[in-house]
């Protein structure tokens, strides 16, 4: 897919909500997330890689491919807008790097306060916070060692699936991947009984205080022909590197909302995808033009492919 904007960048109005309190970010843990959409088609699972970035209170969970990918896109606005410095109506063309989707949805888990916050952008950062899940796990004697990290076995059934989980006492957080959370260590592996839904481990690392530079998300920057650096804001993306930094924190940029109401915008949006951009845009006091070039078709095929989802990750929301 190929995202066009001709706009003048550095403009917009953004809606703020007032952000829980920052938490220091001590580990960062990745999991390569399998996930069974189509039962008919078993051999074909969607795969991503995923990134839960975890503090003593806090942890937010998201897909690492979705901050590779905005990593890629502000490289290439980057070198665009250098390459057209001096002209007053910039034009933007972004080339996606990733195969397949990346979860949009990012999840905040707060434990002190037992409440999670869904974060998913629609042009706008919109959150929508509930109590978390109250997981009634089952501590089993079972051990287990991923990547020389000793871990014990739970389970539960939770959003309609029996999972099975391995945590680590030794890291002593109460966060895990996705909505997995309440157990007295860190969730290093997950997946339900009929592994048609996994987090395997893929690694882990502590925040070192030479992210401390991340910690507020970094803006493209490009050189003028004067010799100055500005800071170019994009308004409409995520900047890759907002959860790589020292500390998990909510977007300041963001707008509340309740499930209802961002289902109406995402309803509105998978119908007009293009004039739902340019209303956004307009709404934000941009000026200017979104366009959206539809990814070319393999040769010799007559309509667009959609993927089928008959299982999906939370089974009882189909009730």
């Amino acid at each position: 897919m190929k995202l066009i904007l001709t706009t003048c960048l550095a403009m917009g109005i953004t809606l703020s909500l007032k952000a829980q309190s920052p938490d220091k970010a001590l580990a960062r843990v990745r999991y390569t997330f399998t996930h069974i959409q189509d039962t008919t088609q078993k051999d074909k699972p969607h795969t991503e890689n995923m990134l839960l970035v975890t503090g003593k209170n806090a942890s937010v969970y998201t897909s690492y491919d979705k901050i590779n990918e905005a990593l890629n896109a502000q490289k290439q606005i980057e070198e665009q807008i250098k390459n057209q410095t001096g002209n007053s109506n910039v034009k933007i063309e972004l080339k996606r790097q990733t195969k397949g989707s990346v979860t949009q949805a990012d999840y905040f888990f707060f434990a002190n306060e037992r409440k999670l916050i869904t974060k998913e952008k629609l042009f706008n950062n919109y959150l929508v916070e509930e109590a978390a899940p109250k997981i009634d796990w089952k501590i089993l004697k079972d051990t287990m060692s991923f990547s020389g990290i000793p871990c014990q076995k739970a389970t539960a059934n939770f959003k309609g699936r029996n999972w099975i989980a391995w945590f680590a006492t030794e890291l002593p957080f109460q966060s895990g991947p996705w909505k997995l959370n309440g157990l007295p260590g860190l969730i290093v592996e997950a997946y339900d009984e009929k592994k048609e839904v996994k987090f395997e481990f893929a690694g882990l690392e502590n925040v070192t205080a030479s992210d401390e530079k991340n910690t507020s998300a970094d803006e493209p920057k490009v050189t003028m022909a004067n010799g100055a650096v500005a800071g170019i804001k994009i308004v409409g993306m995520d900047v890759g590197t907002s959860y790589l930094g020292s500390e998990i924190k909510l977007p300041a940029d963001a707008i509340k909302t309740t499930r209802k109401e961002l289902d109406k915008l995402k309803e509105a949006r998978d119908k007009d995808p293009q004039g739902f951009m340019q209303a956004q845009m307009a709404a934000s006091g941009m000026q200017g033009s979104f366009k959206m070039n539809a990814a070319p078709r393999p040769a010799g095929s007559t309509a667009a492919v959609k993927s089928e989802i008959n299982n999906p990750l939370e089974i009882s929301s189909q009730k």
